[in-house]
């Protein structure tokens, strides 16, 4: 199969809408991260984005739909406070999870009562999800647990020719995934971190707090499991300078290549070192950070992060994204 990459036209748009509703999955562009989609009330193409990603069957989906949709076509009602926060915060980096209605396919959800809805702010996912004018399932366009992409490249390095269209909108400017917010109780919950924080929506709802799974329950939302978002070499996780130095120094005595993925701050720690510069604000960290995961699995053998020493804001759902990625093989 061919994949073509077509930008922001009416005849892409066209020829998506034809691929979705013949029931084949298109990556398209968000402000956050690329997703692959498919008509969520088809079972069948559903079940074509858990085989292409080699996703979980316990992991469900977002369903994304344009700003004028009526998603009270697929939800059971929504507290007072959903209401406000759609309005605040939509179209944008935040997904709301309600009472499901029953009307997509039931892989969607994998047996949840519930539906996780988006409605992304990109251009080119707006002009794409009116074209379709149906909800789309669509997780992140990656092969699971690997890194996240934030450009039309990373989709092709791991889906080329096996789909048929990339809807390319340039680099993703959020680059980690939406905040997933339950909205099925009297208090909001945040089940993901992401660019939407937990006091944006507080100031909103009057309140708002972190869902902290048990131990082996079943995933509420997407990007719940502990290795995530992983780049395809060894990973270290450290908490300081000093350890980072001595992991990367024994790689490169046993002839291994070592790279340093850290904030900026940190770079005169590391001179003479290969090192990945993360940036200084939550925005540059988030917006850069899986774009560097990719860079740094090409190039070195071990890739040893450490972690950002920000707290607060955005910066919940890049360390977040962070400890997941380096999947806490060495924390100090």
């Amino acid at each position: 199969m061919e994949t073509r990459i077509l930008g922001n036209s009416r005849s892409a748009m066209e020829l998506a809408k034809a691929y979705i509703e013949a029931g084949e999955a298109v990556a398209f562009h968000t402000e956050t991260v690329y997703g692959l989609g498919a008509n969520a009330f088809s079972d069948e193409a559903v079940l074509k984005i858990y085989a292409l990603k080699g996703r979980p069957a316990d992991n469900p989906l977002i369903v994304h739909v344009h700003r004028d949709y009526d998603i009270s076509r697929l939800t059971d009602g929504e507290p007072a406070y959903a209401a406000a926060l759609r309005r605040a915060f939509l179209p944008g980096p935040l997904t709301m999870v309600y009472p499901s209605s029953g009307k997509v396919s039931r892989y969607v959800s994998c047996g949840l009562q519930t539906l996780a809805v988006r409605v992304p702010s990109s251009p080119v996912a707006q002009a794409f999800l009116k074209a379709v004018n149906l909800p789309v399932a669509a997780p992140s366009a990656n092969l699971s647990k690997h890194v996240s992409p934030v450009t039309a490249q990373h989709v092709l390095d791991d889906f080329g020719g096996k789909i048929p269209l990339i809807l390319d909108g340039g680099a993703c400017t959020g680059g980690i995934e939406s905040t997933v917010l339950d909205c099925t109780g009297e208090v909001p919950a945040i089940l993901r971190e992401g660019l939407v924080t937990r006091e944006q929506i507080a100031r909103i709802a009057g309140d708002c707090r972190v869902y902290v799974p048990a131990e082996g329950e079943k995933p509420k939302s997407p990007g719940m499991a502990y290795k995530h978002y992983s780049p395809r070499c060894k990973t270290a996780c450290c908490r300081s300078a000093e350890e980072a130095l001595r992991l990367y120094e024994n790689e490169e005595t046993g002839g291994g290549k070592p790279m340093i993925l850290c904030e900026s701050a940190l770079l005169p720690r590391f001179s003479g070192r290969e090192v990945l510069d993360l940036g200084e604000t939550d925005a540059e960290m988030a917006r850069r950070l899986y774009t560097l995961l990719r860079q740094g699995e090409k190039r070195a053998t071990l890739l040893v992060g450490v972690m950002p020493s920000g707290r607060g804001g955005a910066m919940a759902g890049v360390l977040n994204r962070f400890t997941r990625a380096f999947g806490g093989d060495h924390e100090t």
